[in-house]
């Protein structure tokens, strides 16, 4: 895989060219026809995902609807890398999709070989969660949420 195609993700904006070769050797390359999962709700989490090409549908079987789309390049699931869990929704090609996954071992092995990258992953995955509860906890506050 080319390093240079993960440039445009968020998550690895503060990686170095070096970083991104090293972690583009770790990455599960997976090709999604329309429909296909790239994971199912309540199934185990594995790892970061990266949409490389295409759209995914965010699913919800408690609501019995779509919740919410992805357009690469985005990523989700970051937050499995780091820890346990059952996955809150589906995730489903809407048309033609690649993603790349960066397993938990890889997140591992990455620590090995660019302790720096890392650490920014670690570092960007946290800025991110610290920003979903500080706006969750707006929309409380505000009484958006019930």
């Amino acid at each position: 895989m080319n390093a240079e195609r993960l440039k445009p993700y968020f998550i690895l904006a503060e990686f170095t060219d070096e970083e991104r070769e090293v972690l583009s050797e770790l990455l599960e390359e997976r090709e999604l026809p329309n429909g296909k999962s790239a994971f199912r709700e309540g199934a185990e989490s594995e790892g970061l995902f990266l949409l490389d090409r295409g759209r995914l549908k965010l699913k919800s079987r408690r609501t019995g609807s779509v919740v919410g789309t992805l357009d690469a390049p985005q990523h989700l699931a970051a937050a499995s890398l780091f820890c346990f869990g059952a996955h809150e929704v589906s995730a489903l090609a809407d048309g033609p999709c690649r993603i790349l996954v960066l397993p938990r071992s890889g997140l591992s092995r990455l620590a090995d070989e660019e302790p720096r990258a890392a650490f920014r992953l670690a570092e960007t995955v946290a800025r991110e969660l610290a920003g979903l509860m500080r706006h969750g906890l707006e929309a409380l506050v505000e009484g958006d949420l019930v």
